[in-house]
Order: C-alpha cells, then structure tokens, then sequence
C-alpha cells in the first residue's frame, strides 16, 4: 500500500539525503533535483510542507513546497518561496520527485493530500494533468513554449550544428562568424574549476543586466539574491559535473558567457550575456555563441541542448522541438482558486 505523510521540515541535511537516494530510482529534471532544490533552502523554504509518499518504508515521491499564509488563507508553492525576490531564480520542469514510470499516479496521489490553494511554476503537460484530477479547480495563468535541438538525432545522422538547421540560419551564423574572424580566431572555453566558474558569472553579470536595462528592465541580477543563490548553485553543481559555464571569444573579443545546466543528457541554456555590436553589425553573438556550445556539447555527448521557456527568434530558429510548460494555480472549489475561476468566467461572459 502506498502512505502518503505531510508534515514540516526540521533538518533539510536529512532531507537531502532522503533526495539524493529517491534520484537514482527517478527521472527527475535538474530543476527536481536536489542540487536546485536544497541550494539555500533554509532560505527560501521559511515554512516548509513535505509531501511524502513511502511503501514499504521507503520513499516513492517526495515534494517540497512552501507554505505563505494570508488574510485569504494559506497557499502552498511547489519548490518555490512564494515571494518574488526568493523566486527570482527562476524554476522551470518542476514537479514532485517521483520513482521512475510512476510519475503520473504518484503525483496525482500526492496533490491530492494537500486539499488547500497550491500554486505550480513550470510544471509539464503530465503535471498538469496529474493537477487537473487531483483538485476541484485548476487555473492556468499561463503557458509558454520551451523550445529544444535534439542532438542525439543531429549526432546519429553523422552532422554538424549548421546542416541541420534552416538555410537563412545557416547564412545568418556563417556571415556573424566571418565578422568575427577579422579579430580572430573564434573559441569556447568551458569553466574548468569551480573559481573559474564563479569569474565567468560574474563576468557575464554587467552583460546581461545592460541588455536588460536598455530594454527597460531591472534585469535578474539586479535583485541580490539572485546572484547569490547562483554563485552557491556553481558551489554545489560544479563537483557533480552539472554545471557549464563556457566563454565565447573571437581573438582578444569576448562575443559573450552562456551559464548552463547540465543533468542526464539534457543541456539547459539558463542564462546569457552578450557583448552586443551596433544594431548594423553582421556578429550575432547569441547565435555564434549558442551554436558553438551546440557543437561543444554534441561532441561531448549531450543529447538535448534545452533553450528553455521563451519565444525568442533564437530559440525557434536554433531548435527542432519544444515542450509544453505551465503556470498554475490550483485548490478546492471552496477556495480562493475557486473564487478567481468564477471571476474568470464571470469575465469572460461580460
């Protein structure tokens, strides 16, 4: 029979090792694993729920949310704080922790214990589903298309990066790499110590918050937990091998930093700076920099490079797949999830 236990955490040093042993049976994404989840935890888990399923005394699921209470009654999130700047870094693939094949009664099972308001970020279409049969009412706020290249398949048919992509693509990376030959040769380097991991972001840092800022945005890093939580993120990851951090540069000319994931496989292109030319250059450093890191990883035997949530033109034209995510909010129909979807019909009928 399967026990399915909810309670608080007192010693997120047990807990991890709990996680860590549930891993090796499961399929989790990186953003499920314990690397992402137990990074500062105390932190950003202030009031911890555990959702625990056990058979035979051993643990078959295990989910990690926070619990913020208000006037309208409390809320849990799923391997998040619930509040902004302690969610900056941002969780995409999310889920409960599950024994692999399973995924789907498991989760059900336990969102079903929960019978209170619980908001999910990034959670795919199974998670979904497993949401939808376990609640009375299930709001999505919204979906976003997270677009991938699958380099196993590119690694089989015996290519390279630039002949399986679409030939103004090609043109487009072939003409920003002559550009950027005139000062020279182009190369990656991947962080190869956890000191040097730790100098790429911070490199990356001034890069990718310009960018944001001429958009009109604060950018990520402009929120201090942000930074800090990924700088333990390297301390932790960088040991297991699930970090990648690669400088692009052509000659003396730094094109840009790409702050990857790297679990079972899969590649995620989490985040990025690009020294960006004027706007009548013929260098593209995101595209130069992201097909370099394509082939870097496809000779290194990494299966998926994983652009992530975004309909950026990058991303669509870089990729050959995607996967469906999902932002919700889910609850009894007694509730403050319930009174938001009569709301939302009540809308929609006006």
């Amino acid at each position: 029979m399967t026990q399915i236990v909810v309670s608080g955490v007192t010693d997120f040093a047990a807990l991890g090792r709990r996680w860590r042993e549930l891993e090796t049976r499961a399929e989790p994404s990186f953003f499920q694993s314990w690397t992402w989840m137990g990074c500062l935890a105390e932190e950003r888990f202030t009031d911890p729920v555990l959702v625990e399923a056990r058979e035979d005394g051993r643990a078959v699921a295990l989910g990690l949310f926070n619990r913020r209470r208000s006037r309208m009654g409390q809320i849990l999130y799923l391997g998040e704080a619930g509040q902004p700047s302690l969610d900056r870094p941002y969780i995409e693939y999310n889920g409960l922790l599950t024994v692999a094949g399973r995924e789907a009664t498991l989760t059900r099972a336990c969102l079903a214990s929960l019978r209170r308001p619980t908001v999910m970020s990034g959670i795919d279409d199974s998670t979904l589903a497993a949401a939808q049969a376990a609640f009375g009412v299930v709001r999505v706020e919204q979906s976003r298309r997270a677009p991938y290249a699958d380099l196993a398949a590119i690694r089989a048919a015996g290519d390279d990066i630039l002949a399986h992509l679409g030939a103004n693509t090609r043109q487009q990376i072939r003409r920003s790499d002559r550009a950027y030959a005139e000062s020279g040769t182009l190369s990656i380097e991947r962080a190869a110590t956890v000191e040097q991991a730790h100098a790429f972001l911070e490199s990356m840092v001034p890069l990718h918050q310009a960018t944001w800022q001429a958009r009109g945005a604060p950018g990520c890093f402009a929120e201090p937990f942000f930074g800090r939580f990924h700088h333990a993120l390297i301390d932790r990851g960088m040991k297991r091998g699930e970090i990648d951090l690669f400088r692009v540069a052509a000659g003396p000319v730094l094109v840009g930093i790409l702050y990857n994931f790297r679990f079972r496989g899969r590649s995620l292109a989490y985040q990025s700076g690009f020294a960006y030319p004027g706007p009548e250059s013929r260098r593209k450093p995101g595209m130069t920099s992201h097909r370099l890191a394509m082939d870097y990883l496809l000779k290194d035997g990494v299966d998926c490079y994983d652009f992530l949530a975004g309909d950026d033109r990058y991303k669509r034209v870089l990729s050959d797949g995607a996967t469906d995510l999902h932002w919700i909010e889910a609850g009894p129909r007694v509730s403050v999830v319930g009174l938001r979807s009569l709301l939302d019909l009540w809308r929609r009928r006006i």
